[in-house]
């Protein structure tokens, strides 16, 4: 009897307002967010937590508090495990959640996954496009704790799929609705200027994308992606990034500064979060509540956000044809197989590498400069 364990990551998120400031110590302690020798690291990381946690805190409380994520991680994961159970995988399944940041945690996952004694792990992130302050810090993670909790099960590692087919679907279906509400309000008031779509990411440093990190480009990816599913004839579109702090210069152009453009262009904005696939603070506070009433401060005629993926039923089947691809992999399909404990595989949503030369973090290159490309070759052979 096959007993099949898939493991989704994602960061977590407070479950109280009491959870904020730890919550915000355990991110920024993390040496992919905070590249610096630990002491120091710890003591940034108190420092940075308790300034930001008040502001941080005013966040939630506008969302109930709490943040959402781990109850929609939750629904994602029964959604993947009745389809996985559906296709008849495995004979037994079971789905688990590890965050990074707050709980459920790391350890705990792998103690859950140890007791279910599975044949093989998946370890599937729910980040479509591999960063290795995201992907590459919960995988690096997990193989850690695993190693140190005993958990030797063969391992098989899907790095990154941002123009996997089932998620392009329901990113394009959902953008797509968003695009028809905006036209029908840009109607109502005797508008007739398209609406320009924003594809809005959680940005990054320009530093992390010059040591090579594929992040923007599989961010582009998707955008282009999503654009030739809908076949909009001259559609208005542009990507762009929110989430900006401290004083880095982060990859642009900023989605805040395309709103006021929009507003100065008296053009009706669709936004549309395409590296999110579940609601949380920088969603339901910053893109709807904060970038809303920038909007209408900056005279956009028309404001739609268009909803993440969550268990859209197209998303969820593209997960289960990652996981399948994953443990059924085709002859030739080009994944990075290595002899370790036991025979393992790194596979992205073709199976090979879907990043240009260029990004040297990508987990597919040889002999990677990058830690997260390290990790992952290790985990595919675990």
């Amino acid at each position: 009897m096959s007993r099949l364990a898939v493991v989704v990551f994602n960061l977590g998120g407070p479950d109280s307002l009491k959870a904020v400031k730890p919550f915000l110590f355990n991110l920024f302690n993390d040496p992919a967010i905070i590249d610096v020798p630990r002491p120091l690291r710890w003591v940034l990381a108190r420092l940075i937590s308790g300034r930001r946690a008040p502001v941080a805190r005013a966040i939630y409380e506008r969302i109930g508090g709490r943040s959402p994520l781990v109850d929609q991680t939750k629904a994602q994961t029964a959604a993947l495990k009745a389809e996985l159970e559906k296709r008849g995988v495995a004979d037994e399944i079971g789905v688990f959640i590890a965050m990074r940041y707050w709980h459920p945690m790391t350890r705990a996952a792998v103690d859950e996954v140890k007791r279910f004694r599975p044949d093989t792990v998946v370890l599937l992130p729910l980040y479509p496009q591999h960063s290795d302050s995201t992907s590459g810090s919960s995988l690096r993670a997990w193989v850690d704790t695993a190693q140190a909790r005993g958990l030797t099960a063969e391992t098989l590692t899907v790095c990154c799929y941002p123009t996997e087919g089932g998620f392009i679907t329901a990113l394009a279906r959902l953008t797509l609705e968003g695009i028809e509400d905006a036209r029908a309000q840009a109607r109502e008031r005797g508008l007739t200027d398209g609406p320009r779509v924003l594809f809005s990411a959680h940005g990054l440093p320009k530093a992390s994308i010059e040591k090579g990190d594929p992040y923007q480009s599989q961010v582009e990816m998707t955008a282009r992606a999503v654009v030739r599913q809908m076949n909009q004839t001259d559609l208005d579109w542009l990507v762009c990034y929110q989430s900006r702090v401290g004083p880095l210069e982060w990859i642009g152009p900023d989605t805040d500064s395309e709103i006021e453009r929009a507003g100065a262009d008296g053009v009706p904005v669709v936004v549309v979060p395409l590296a999110f696939v579940s609601e949380h603070s920088e969603t339901l506070v910053e893109l709807d509540l904060e970038y809303g009433e920038l909007a209408r401060e900056r005279g956009v005629p028309v404001y739609v956000r268009v909803p993440t993926v969550q268990t859209h039923p197209a998303f969820i089947d593209g997960l289960a044809d990652l996981v399948g691809k994953a443990v059924f992999p085709a002859e030739g399909d080009g994944c990075l197989i290595e002899a370790g404990p036991a025979q393992g595989r790194l596979c992205s949503q073709v199976g090979s590498r879907v990043c240009a030369d260029s990004w040297t973090l990508c987990p597919h290159v040889p002999n990677p400069r990058g830690s997260a490309a390290k990790t992952m070759t290790k985990t595919a052979t675990r």
